[in-house]
């Protein structure tokens, strides 16, 4: 990988698009296409899932080796891995979450998820346990008969049973890992509240974003936002790239 492998532009910001668990890369692919027509280099990276502070480090790897600025955006989990990946990273301009976690040093994602009633998802997890060499532990996997109504429930049937068939698990573990750094804390943010969200309550997202100073919209949606409107997650990360004055 070259250092300007994805910023051919350095006077342009990369978007670089971090998707949670139970979902995968091509989440983004509606949000993906609408930066791209505004001429902006995107990629939506494969986050490993394994614990908090291996995917930062994988994103960070990322991040350090491209040229210019960089607007990150993390879904969910994937708001979790964004800030503890982007503190003191000198490239990045501004964080977008999307129906995310703003986690400060000490707390952990499962806490977040818990802090306020609403959120349907655990009970509808199953674990699976794993082994990969020398690591071992659960993955946890949405049941499909359940993945449309606590996850992605303005989303049509079909793309629905798609997602639910291509879910990427998150190792349990990484649910627990707690924050070690924060990097809303010296970067501009943006924060996009989903209200239909039995995930991540919307309660917890307007507690995060409120605490974290982070601009904030509310929309009607479901957790599975970056599917079901693409739309509106691309015009909150352009306002990000406005907002930086790139």
């Amino acid at each position: 990988m070259t250092a300007n492998a994805f910023a051919p532009e350095a006077a342009k910001p990369t978007v670089v698009l971090v998707h949670g668990a139970f979902a995968e890369s091509s989440s983004w692919n509606g949000v993906v296409s609408r930066l791209q027509s505004q001429d902006l280099a995107v990629l939506a990276i494969a986050n490993p899932l394994r614990g908090l502070a291996q995917d930062a480090e994988y994103l960070r790897s990322i991040i350090d080796r491209i040229d210019g600025p960089v607007i990150v955006a993390g879904h969910s989990y994937g708001g979790s891995v964004a800030s503890e990946a982007t503190e003191g990273a000198d490239n990045v301009r501004g964080l977008v979450f999307i129906a995310s976690f703003i986690l400060e040093p000490g707390e952990s994602t499962g806490e977040l998820a818990g802090k306020f009633p609403g959120g349907e998802l655990g009970p509808a997890l199953r674990p699976i346990p794993y082994s990969a060499g020398a690591n071992s532990g659960d993955d946890l996997y949405i049941e499909q008969d359940r993945f449309r109504a606590v996850f992605a429930a303005d989303v049509p049937e079909d793309t629905a049973a798609l997602m639910a068939a291509t879910q990427r698990p998150i190792a349990a573990a990484a649910l627990d890992d707690k924050a070690t750094k924060a990097g809303w804390k010296n970067i501009p943010s943006w924060t996009l509240v989903t209200r239909q969200d039995l995930a991540v309550p919307a309660e917890s997202q307007r507690f995060m974003a409120d605490r974290a100073h982070s601009s904030a919209v509310e929309i009607d949606a479901s957790h599975a936002v970056t599917v079901s409107a693409a739309a509106d997650v691309a015009d909150l990360i352009l306002e990000a790239v406005r907002g930086t004055g790139r």
